[in-house]
């Protein structure tokens, strides 16, 4: 018994050493996994931490340089006007005055924060919350919804990096971030943000875009136009007010809806702006009959004031109700006879007799060709070119009366022909001009010369290039149509230069006067009684001559313009108060189907001309002394006594060329 129970009492001390023994192999076990894995573990952090080095420095290199960050970079924009104020186009970037925190509505920064990032004060630059947010309503929604990133990671993107989507392009904005909250106050980040942020229509910045869309700064917007604002960050083109007034509306009852969540706003209020209806500053579409004038105006800012750093606002002579009228009747024009006569453009131009322009159109549609035929197109002007030849012709002696023989010319190898073929005999100036009979014209030029023909041009205003050959009096040198326009608004104002303008004033947005046009004592070019004389012939073309369908009822002067195999159709003409210009043709120079000057662009003219001054009582040309009287000039002349052809004025000259106009 005794045996017995002392090997049980030793069996037990060895078992439990045997425990003991275990538990501290376990112990040391656990200890040795525990130091293996702090040991790992710190290897593995040391590693990390050098390959997030080398990946930050690998990103961080090119980074782009960010010393400059509260010099906003200028894109100045050019604001056009019309004569009375109202807005045309916007050219380029426009940027607001730079505003502070404290500057806009307390609204307008709750409504940007509660829609960009809720959490905009609280984060480093970074929230990963809203990230994992975004990323499960995104999943929900099995297409992309939000975005995770923070207002100031939007702000690293808009100012300094591309927005490509791309992880280096990620990296670097989140590493731009974090060196923004560490540089800069939550305050300064939102202020540069909210000035530099894009919001559609050209606009940059919060104060540019409220005046854009609502005609007034953001320091005034209400709370309904500071959600309108703040919805724009989304998607600024989809959202925009001039794209879409219901879809700015609907996305900002969701920018209001944002607000209520993020205890910014009363449910109640929100449904109370949720019902009202945008309203967006007056006259800030822009008008697309204008485009063919923009375009011309623009390229004339910089040679007045150079290229500067500053938004221009630019006072056109622009008259808006002439400029939508001259767009109108030019389609409809087109749209009734541009198949049957085989014509598809058309350019008109009209300014008044000092050569301020009202309207400007350069084509039949901007849309599909920004093209502009009023002043980038050179065409032969036919037979509205013989206002120089005549005019040089009364500037030496000759007079409406005198007489010349229309009959077969020969020049050299060159035979000018008269539209129709025939002949007419003895014919006064007056009748060789409304008839636009090309022999005369001819004979004219010569015996004047062609050197005085060319200086008369240039003294009216035309700059083109003019070839001197017999056929330069009958239009065979192009010009474009609102030169040729503005050297009849010579005659039209008595003999006095011309340059056509388009630009009244400019002056810098904040109201500085960079240039005013001041319509001061302008050179007298032309010899009264010669403009006289030749208003004489011009007013006999539209009385009774090849532009009778341009008669307005009222007094009225013009020459018709028909270039060889009908390519080019002028009208040129004026009255006391407008001087318009009309061109239709094709831009590849195809034939038309026998336009003449005196067909569709004298109808036009006369369309436009009679809506145009419709209510303007008619007053005279403006001359220095006495007009002509209308009995001469208005009616039609007697047969002419036939003279042989060979009795024809001046001399024959030798000059090899073409067969140039056959045109009126």
């Amino acid at each position: 018994m005794v045996f017995g129970g002392s090997g049980e009492k030793g069996m037990s001390a060895t078992k439990i050493e045997s425990d003991k023994s275990g538990k501290k192999t376990q112990r040391s076990r656990r200890s040795r996994l525990v130091m293996g894995t702090l040991k790992w573990s710190f290897i593995v952090g040391i590693w990390g931490a050098v390959a997030l080095s080398i990946m930050v420095a690998w990103y961080a290199y090119d980074l782009p340089d960010i010393d400059n960050l509260a010099v906003t970079p200028r894109k100045a924009s050019v604001t056009l006007m019309d004569a009375d104020g109202r807005e045309i186009a916007t050219y380029g970037d426009l940027y607001g005055d730079a505003l502070s925190l404290a500057d806009i509505p307390p609204y307008l920064m709750q409504a940007i924060v509660a829609t960009e990032d809720r959490r905009f004060f609280e984060h480093l630059g970074f929230d990963p919350i809203a990230l994992v947010r975004a990323a499960v309503a995104n999943i929900r929604a099995g297409r992309v919804r939000q975005g995770g990133s923070t207002l100031t990671q939007q702000l690293a993107k808009n100012v300094f990096l591309k927005p490509d989507r791309t992880l280096r392009r990620k990296v670097q904005e989140l590493l731009l971030a974090f060196w923004l909250e560490a540089n800069l106050t939550k305050e300064q980040i939102f202020t540069i943000y909210i000035n530099r942020v894009y919001l559609g229509s050209g606009t940059y910045g919060v104060d540019a875009a409220a005046r854009r869309y609502f005609g007034k700064s953001a320091r005034n917007v209400s709370l309904h136009e500071a959600a309108v604002l703040a919805g724009l960050l989304k998607a600024p083109s989809r959202y925009s007010p001039h794209r879409s007034r219901k879809a700015a509306e609907d996305r900002a009852r969701a920018v209001l809806g944002s607000m209520v969540a993020a205890k910014f706003l009363e449910p109640q209020t929100a449904k109370r702006v949720a019902r009202q209806r945008l309203r967006l500053a007056a006259g800030k579409k822009r008008n697309n009959a204008a485009n063919y004038f923009a375009d011309w105006a623009l390229e004339m800012v910089s040679g007045f004031v150079g290229r500067r750093g500053v938004d221009l606002i630019v006072r056109t002579t622009m008259d808006a109700r002439l400029q939508r009228l001259a767009e109108q009747r030019l389609r409809a024009t087109l749209a009734k006879t541009s198949k049957a006569k085989r014509v598809s453009q058309a350019a008109l131009v009209s300014m008044s007799p000092g050569g301020a322009v009202k309207a400007l159109v350069g084509g039949r549609d901007y849309a599909t060709s920004q093209f502009n035929r009023a002043f980038q197109a050179q065409r032969q002007p036919g037979s509205a070119f013989k206002l120089f030849v005549y005019l040089a012709a009364m500037e030496n002696g000759f007079t409406p009366d005198d007489r010349a023989v229309d009959g077969p010319l020969r020049i050299g190898k060159w035979k000018p022909q008269n539209y129709g073929g025939n002949f007419l005999g003895s014919v006064t100036l007056r009748e060789a001009a409304a008839r636009s009979i090309n022999t005369v014209a001819v004979q004219v030029s010569e015996r004047v010369g062609r050197s005085k023909v060319i200086d008369v041009a240039r003294r009216l205003g035309i700059t083109s290039s003019l070839k001197s050959h017999p056929s330069i009096a009958l239009g065979a040198s192009e010009v474009s149509l609102i030169e040729l326009t503005a050297a009849y608004s010579v005659i039209a104002n008595g003999g006095v230069a011309v340059w056509p303008h388009g630009i009244s004033e400019i002056r810098e947005r904040s109201g500085r006067v960079l240039y005013r046009r001041v319509d001061g004592a302008a050179a007298q070019v032309v010899d009264p009684a010669a403009v006289r004389r030749v208003d004489d012939l011009l007013r006999a073309v539209v009385a009774w001559g090849s532009g009778k369908a341009a008669n307005p009822s009222r007094p009225a002067a013009g020459k018709t313009g028909t270039s060889q195999e009908f390519r080019d159709a002028w009208f040129i003409g004026y009255t006391g108060e407008l001087v318009t210009g009309v061109w239709m043709g094709n831009d590849n120079g195809a034939p038309m189907k026998r336009v003449t000057g005196g067909s569709l662009p004298a109808r036009l003219w006369r369309d436009f001309m009679i809506t145009a001054l419709d209510g303007v009582p008619a007053k005279p040309h403006v001359f220095l002394g006495q007009p002509p009287s209308n009995s001469v000039a208005d009616e039609k002349p007697a047969v002419e006594i036939q003279v042989p052809w060979w009795r024809r004025l001046g001399p024959s000259k030798t000059v090899d060329d073409e067969d140039y106009n056959k045109g009126d």
